[in-house]
């Protein structure tokens, strides 16, 4: 019950990192991707420890299936941001806002 207890606190300011990262950086993309990855990572952690703490696998199959949807958002992302740095010869945001 303590790892339940230490996992959700980990999961909780895993959680709030990642989205103080994903709010305060508009011109980093790179920082902006990382900070969504931590973010679904975080979401994953609280469905496997809830599926753990209800003994029930559907927690599992979901972490599973938001991980699969995690690295096409990634892979995705950076495709868009080599295209991006290839156009403009950067990929700070200040050129395009």
């Amino acid at each position: 019950m303590d790892l339940l207890f230490f996992l959700a606190f980990f999961s909780l300011s895993l959680f709030f990192f990642s989205s103080v990262g994903l709010f305060l950086s508009f011109k980093h993309v790179i920082i902006m991707l990382i900070s969504l990855e931590l973010l679904l990572l975080t979401i994953n952690i609280n469905f496997v420890m809830a599926s753990v703490f209800l003994d029930d696998f559907f927690g599992q199959l979901a972490a599973f299936f938001l991980l699969s949807v995690a690295a096409s958002e990634s892979s995705i992302g950076l495709g868009i941001l080599i295209i991006y740095f290839r156009l403009r010869g950067t990929i700070f945001l200040d050129s395009v806002f």
